[in-house]
């Protein structure tokens, strides 16, 4: 059985990574994340515990994964987006405009 390839990436505050790996064909997203052993780049947060997802779509740990795929692990937001633009609202900016504008 052929094996397949897929990428895992986690984006911290302050940096992202994305890390390539070749897995067997059954692999799951948890094989995924451990054989990348991109926790060990950010020791600080623990990845076990967050949303993963696979191409923008969240799903369970136990997915079997397919040829080309990319693992996101998504990192918790710091303040909804809805809640955002509605501050930014009632600041007259939108989510577009930096504080120059």
């Amino acid at each position: 059985m052929a094996d397949i390839r897929v990428e895992v990436v986690y984006a911290s505050a302050a940096r992202q990574r994305l890390i390539a790996v070749t897995l067997e064909r059954d692999a799951t997203v948890a094989d995924a994340i451990s054989e990348s052993s991109i926790a060990n780049q950010f020791p600080r947060e623990n990845l076990d515990e967050l949303q993963v997802g696979v191409w923008g779509h969240p799903v369970e740990r136990d997915y079997v994964l397919s040829d080309g795929d990319r693992v996101e692990i998504y990192r918790t937001l710091e303040i909804d987006p809805r809640e955002a633009r509605r501050q930014l609202a009632l600041l007259g900016r939108t989510m577009g405009q930096t504080s120059n504008d």
